[in-house]
């Protein structure tokens, strides 16, 4: 498929990049991180979110709301699956990444969603973005054989566990952690998951 840059105009609709935020002192403290040879996310990190750039994320991108700063690290190629938040996301790609993205708005009224719509797009190293509340996107692709290291800042709680009540409305089914609606492919036989990606999965 083709890669595009988050630079492109391409872009504009699922998030965009973040200028003036000096975060090296966050990508410093990613070294420590491990990359191991299939997918690791940790919500929160206290040598993350202790940096003294923690505090200007959290003024200048989300309003001055308490958030939590964690990694999403590792080595993929495929699709998955994809997420949304009621909240913007921001990364942080410490290495190349290239993130598979979505609207939700493309997401049909029975909840599954058309994998031949994603668009995919190149994340420099060091590049901040935002991503926006109603953007598809799960778990990065690594450009380079060493894999992939990408800081995740979301508001505090977002992706920890929850306990699953009565399913009330039908986007409940979707609910797969703390402000996380989750629509899986088959293929990545995600347990508990809603199984709603139609198509192929994709694979850079």
């Amino acid at each position: 498929m083709v890669i595009q840059k988050v630079t492109d105009a391409s872009f504009k609709k699922y998030g965009k990049v973040i200028q003036g935020l000096a975060c090296e002192d966050i990508i410093v403290a990613m070294a420590s991180t491990p990359v191991p040879e299939d997918v690791v996310y940790e919500a929160s990190v206290v040598e993350l979110e202790s940096c003294g750039s923690a505090k200007e994320i959290a003024y200048s991108l989300y309003g001055g709301m308490p958030i939590e700063i964690g990694y999403c690290n590792g080595h993929n190629t495929y699709l998955n699956a994809l997420e949304y938040h009621r909240d913007s996301e921001v990364n942080i790609a410490v290495k190349d990444l290239v993130l598979l993205l979505g609207k939700e708005e493309d997401v049909e009224d029975d909840w599954t969603y058309d994998t031949a719509k994603v668009e995919a797009f190149l994340v420099p190293a060091g590049t901040v973005i935002e991503v926006y509340a109603t953007t598809l996107h799960y778990a990065p692709c690594h450009v380079k054989e060493d894999g992939f290291q990408c800081v995740v800042v979301l508001p505090k709680g977002t992706n920890t566990d929850i306990e699953k009540n009565e399913e009330k409305t039908p986007e409940d089914k979707l609910l797969f952690a703390r402000n996380k609606w989750l629509i899986a492919h088959e293929d990545a036989k995600i347990e508990g998951a809603f199984n709603g990606l139609k198509g192929e999965n994709l694979h850079i």
